[in-house]
């Protein structure tokens, strides 16, 4: 069997089987081809723990997450190989996932959301940008999830919206009474004059009549963010993290963070604690009239 057989196999797997998202089936694609790249010609079937030690040598130059990213993969693959009876040996069994340090994600400080949010209301754009960023910060929702929004995804009666995450799952997140009012003000009175008499069943619109894209939106977040004097470095995801980090610091119990948040995986969350833990010692040393020397 060729390898490319392998890989064929292996992909049908993860679409068919593992059911994963169709951008996570081209970035495994990605790095089986660079891995196919490394082998050079030889079989996948007859590699040992050296040439896979080779292969993180192959990838050294690159950051620290996409060398851990690329070595999944291969692992990954390896297993199912494995768990498949198409090879004897898992040359990847033994090989430990390298440690990688974490990067504690930026966040805006709850009076700079209110800062941010502080939009001068005067064009439909205005109240559109506005219904968005209240809507980002109520539920913490990826941009991704933001701009695929569909009218029918909407609940205001119950101040809840219907969103499709990763991997196709679905999830219901409440919204605020802040963000319902918006909403409604945006879908009552201004988008119909975005549409410009089209027809689209997406809730956010540009200034084409079209579904607004997520490079669109974020030109917007910046030109908002400089407008209303946030000196941050700001991304959609800054409102994500700064959601969870608020929910968490009000007393939130981190698993409904990762259910609201959209986490597979409660250690994707706990990243949270790390940013909570450094403000109280940030405040300790602050306030404390012994803790500075």
């Amino acid at each position: 069997m060729m390898n490319k057989e392998y890989y064929d196999k292996y992909l049908d797997y993860l679409i068919f089987e593992r059911k994963l998202s169709m951008n996570t089936i081209l970035s495994y694609q990605d790095n089986l081809n660079r891995f196919e790249t490394f082998l050079n010609g030889k079989k996948v079937t007859d590699l040992t723990r050296k040439d896979i030690e080779e292969y993180l040598k192959f990838n050294d130059k690159m950051a620290e997450k996409s060398r851990a990213h690329y070595l999944t993969v291969v692992k990954n693959f390896y297993e199912f190989l494995s768990l498949e009876d198409l090879i004897k040996n898992n040359p990847c069994e033994t090989i430990k996932q390298p440690k990688i340090s974490k990067i504690l994600p930026h966040y805006l400080t709850e009076q700079e959301v209110d800062k941010l949010l502080d939009i001068d209301l005067k064009t439909p754009y205005d109240y559109r940008n506005k219904a968005m960023l209240e809507l980002l910060y109520a539920t913490g929702i990826r941009v991704s999830e933001l701009i695929n929004l569909k009218i029918n995804n909407l609940d205001l009666e119950n101040d809840l919206i219907r969103v499709l995450g990763k991997g196709s799952k679905e999830r219901i997140s409440p919204i605020s009474d802040t963000a319902e009012k918006y909403l409604k003000i945006y879908i009552l009175d201004y988008r119909n004059l975005l549409l410009k008499k089209k027809d689209s069943d997406y809730l956010f619109i540009n200034n084409f009549g079209n579904k607004i894209s997520r490079q669109g939106f974020f030109k917007n977040l910046k030109q908002i963010a400089k407008r209303q004097g946030i000196n941050k470095e700001i991304s959609p995801h800054t409102l994500r993290h700064s959601y969870a980090t608020h929910l968490l610091a009000h007393g939130a119990d981190l698993r409904i963070i990762q259910e609201l948040l959209g986490h597979s995986d409660i250690s994707t969350t706990q990243i949270y604690t790390h940013l909570l833990n450094d403000k109280i010692k940030e405040d300790y040393i602050k306030y404390h009239p012994r803790a500075k020397k």
